[in-house]
């Protein structure tokens, strides 16, 4: 899968699933859910050692039927190991030079997590492919992605936290290219799960229809 259609495939789907899972029993129970309401893409985080294993056992149940890569990955070591178990694209809460120059050996995107517009700057110069304003997301708000696009317009943005169904609608209607979803995808049961995901994708299609 080309990086391009990676990052396309991302973009299209808007909202991005952040897993942290210990056991692939849980991981498939959120992926019914999410597939359910029209969501594909996840991110396994490396907060547990069997993640890589995960996503390899993700992608040979699901296939292209979703997306998967890898979350918290904080040095090139795991990133190698995030790549050759499957996953698609690396997210990580920091920024590493090693990370962004294994990532884009491999043609993988990478998003790092920056707050600061110097981070940002560094990141993209370096062949980030989209930035993740982390842990800035539920500070501002919707109100990042001005804060961000308006010196720098250019910039792919992805949040991570601070969604919620009621105020889906408000990072809708901003710039954004991507919106990372933890709890809200991940906790409870999989109808619960799934009554989300519809939620969301609901609001999606109303977004997709007025802006065409």
């Amino acid at each position: 899968m080309f990086k391009t259609n990676i990052l396309t495939r991302l973009e299209q789907s808007k909202f991005l699933v952040i897993a942290r899972v210990e056991t692939f029993k849980r991981a498939q129970e959120i992926i019914e859910g999410i597939l359910a309401g029209g969501i594909d893409c996840v991110e396994i985080s490396y907060t547990n050692n069997n993640a890589g294993q995960i996503i390899q056992q993700l992608n040979q149940e699901y296939g292209d039927k979703i997306l998967v890569g890898a979350g918290t990955v904080l040095d090139s070591e795991t990133a190698r190991l995030a790549i050759l178990a499957g996953a698609k694209f690396i997210i990580a809460p920091n920024y590493s030079e090693a990370v962004c120059k294994i990532c884009n050996r491999y043609q993988i995107p990478y998003m790092p997590g920056c707050t600061t517009m110097t981070e940002i700057v560094t990141a993209l110069e370096n062949g980030a492919a989209m930035i993740k304003a982390f842990p800035i997301s539920n500070y501002y708000g919707k109100s990042l992605v001005n804060i961000i696009k308006t010196p720098m317009p250019y910039v792919p943005i992805m949040s991570s936290g601070g969604v919620t169904l009621e105020n889906v609608d408000d990072w809708l209607n901003t710039d954004i290219e991507c919106i990372g979803i933890g709890s809200l995808l991940t906790k409870g049961s999989v109808e619960e799960i799934s009554k989300n995901a519809i939620s969301l994708a609901n609001a999606l299609k109303k977004y997709k229809e007025k802006h065409p």
